[in-house]
């Protein structure tokens, strides 16, 4: 087993779950964190929290990964002894709406596929250069199931994830031989905000998504992220895939009835 202790990790989508719950395990860990979301005083309050609870090195970053000028502005203007990143954990994600696509919303669409792909695209293309120049590092990508099979409404949400499937895949070809790593963690039922934001705010309709079984946490995947994180130099986790027990697939999931 490889230590995190000391290196510098970057999280994106950072200010809550499973982001929020990888800058925790992270710190306990002893890595010194860069934190990204978009949300600046809650970035700021984890922060502050970690720093009281581990004495964690942190530094925050209000970006939106959208916007690719920010992005390479932000990270390339980095400052002494934050530029050297060990370990970039691209969580930055969302999922948008539930119906097929002859009634879907572009709008949705277009935040879907700016954040889950092109977002993950200008982050890591900024990161990794950084990490082949100096021969060592480490990209996890937040997959998901919905990148391996698709389920009905799922559509343009699916086809963004199947994109980082494909991207983590080529990744890792572009990256041979360099001593850089790749890896995606791909979860399935997994209780935070997701599905509020999935459904514009309605919190019954969330709610009802994960009733009648035992969903993942964020702290589960992070579990799952910092194994994948701490295999030693010469062994990749590839592609992790973590489901509740009561999972099967995308469609198959075992709720007990009150």
């Amino acid at each position: 087993m490889d230590s995190v202790r000391g290196k510098l990790v970057l999280i994106t989508g950072a200010s809550a779950g499973i982001g929020e719950a990888c800058a925790r395990l992270f710190a306990q860990h002893g890595a010194q964190l860069i934190l990204v979301a978009r949300r600046e005083q809650r970035l700021r309050e984890l922060a502050r929290a970690l720093q009281t609870q581990h004495g964690t090195e942190v530094m925050t970053c209000a970006l939106d990964v959208r916007r690719r000028a920010d992005v390479e502005a932000t990270l390339k203007g980095l400052p002494a002894g934050w530029r050297e990143i060990d370990i970039l954990v691209n969580n930055a994600g969302l999922a948008r709406g539930l119906g097929p696509v002859h009634t879907g919303d572009p709008e949705d669409w277009d935040e879907m596929l700016d954040t889950n792909i092109k977002g993950l695209l200008y982050v890591t293309r900024v990161v990794t250069a950084g990490m082949v120049d100096r021969r060592r590092g480490h990209v996890i990508n937040i997959g998901s199931i919905a990148g391996r099979e698709v389920y009905p409404g799922g559509n343009v949400y699916c086809a963004s994830k199947f994109a980082v499937t494909a991207l983590t895949r080529a990744l890792s070809i572009d990256l041979l031989g360099t001593g850089v790593r790749v890896s995606t963690v791909d979860p399935g039922l997994v209780e935070t905000e997701f599905s509020q934001v999935r459904f514009h705010g309605d919190g019954e309709r969330a709610k009802r998504v994960y009733e009648g079984l035992q969903p993942l946490t964020g702290a589960d995947v992070a579990e799952a992220v910092l194994f994948c994180a701490t295999r030693p130099p010469h062994a990749t986790v590839r592609e992790l895939v973590l489901t509740p027990t009561a999972q099967a697939s995308a469609v198959h999931v075992f709720r007990t009835v009150p």
